[in-house]
């Protein structure tokens, strides 16, 4: 079997550290990519966050820099630089960082990054960098 290549399709590789200079804030995930019904996600992580849960869906963090915890409520799951942790849907949880933390996020489009609450953590969906 030959495999053709389209060449009217445009291949673009992501540099990680060039996307996060790009913003400052917390909390506030920005769209790098998309992946079939998914979006790939980039957050700088510092303080706490708020107790929430999603629905619909399973969340992944993957950690590219520093230390996140992901308070749950019988224990916490630390996660260092290369560790990621998928959180099933339904489970309430608290992701928090005592120092800035870069964190990759793998969801669905349209996710709400605060789950079942909407408040002032709640994030505008659709943002790129």
């Amino acid at each position: 079997m030959t495999l053709k290549s389209n060449k009217s399709r445009s291949f673009k590789k992501i540099n990680f550290k060039e996307k996060f200079s790009k913003f400052s804030e917390h909390w506030q995930p920005k769209v790098v990519a998309n992946l079939n019904d998914y979006e790939i996600k980039l957050v700088k992580l510092k303080d706490d966050f708020i107790w929430h849960h999603h629905e619909e869906t399973d969340e992944a963090f993957i950690v590219l820099k520093g230390e996140i915890h992901i308070e749950f409520e019988d224990h916490t799951i630390s996660l260092g630089e290369g560790e990621m942790l998928v959180v099933p849907k339904g489970v309430r949880h608290k992701p928090y960082a005592d120092q800035e933390a870069h964190v990759m996020l793998i969801e669905p489009k349209d996710v709400r990054n605060t789950g079942n609450i909407e408040d002032d953590f709640t994030a505008p969906n659709n943002k790129w960098v």
